[in-house]
């Protein structure tokens, strides 16, 4: 569309033919200028060569979040920003109901309520917020990023340390434990050592 109404200026007017041949090869090339905001960056497409698929291997399945499920709002951020703080919707929040969110795992649901009981209301609401950018959308982005962290780190097992590797702990504190009293008494006859006698 942008190109088509460049190639229309170019033939009225002589003078934006160095533009239009700029345009034309940034258009060619596909270099041409794209927000970092645009939705293409905030959600990029997916991509099916091996190095993809190696990479798909060794992190887990990314969750699919149900967007009718959520409830989304919008208000007006706090902190520094000027007048578009003032103006502007950018504070985003999603709500959704724990308990009958199927699309999570029962026992994943289960550690995420007790993991986040600051997050959810009465009504059993989960609610996750953010200001963190001027911008609706990437609030909206960072939101359903910060629901994936939550579910992710719900799913994880705790790390089971072996007997050898608490042991070697249970040893390193206790030797800091006597190299600590060592130091201590060491300060405490250099302090004992400086006292005057006047008896």
């Amino acid at each position: 569309m942008a190109a088509h109404t460049l190639r229309g200026l170019c033939r009225q007017r002589p003078g934006l033919a160095l533009l239009c041949a700029r345009f034309s090869q940034r258009a060619a090339a596909g270099t041409e200028y794209r927000s970092s905001h645009s939705l293409d960056k905030l959600y990029p497409p997916r991509q099916d060569g091996p190095a993809a698929r190696t990479t798909e291997e060794l992190q887990p399945p990314a969750l699919d979040i149900p967007m009718a499920r959520l409830t989304v709002s919008y208000s007006r951020s706090s902190g520094p920003g000027g007048q578009n703080v003032n103006k502007v919707n950018s504070k985003a929040e999603v709500r959704f109901h724990l308990a009958s969110a199927d699309w999570i795992p029962e026992a994943v649901r289960e550690k995420m309520a007790l993991m986040h009981r600051n997050k959810i209301n009465q009504a059993g609401e989960l609610i996750v917020t953010s200001e963190e950018s001027r911008y609706q959308m990437r609030n909206l982005a960072i939101c359903l990023e910060k629901i994936r962290t939550m579910v992710t780190e719900a799913i994880e097992k705790p790390k089971v340390v072996s007997k050898e590797t608490t042991q070697k702990l249970i040893e390193r504190v206790e030797k800091m434990n006597r190299e600590r009293l060592r130091q201590k008494k060491i300060h405490s006859t250099i302090k004992q050592s400086r006292r005057a006698d006047f008896d």
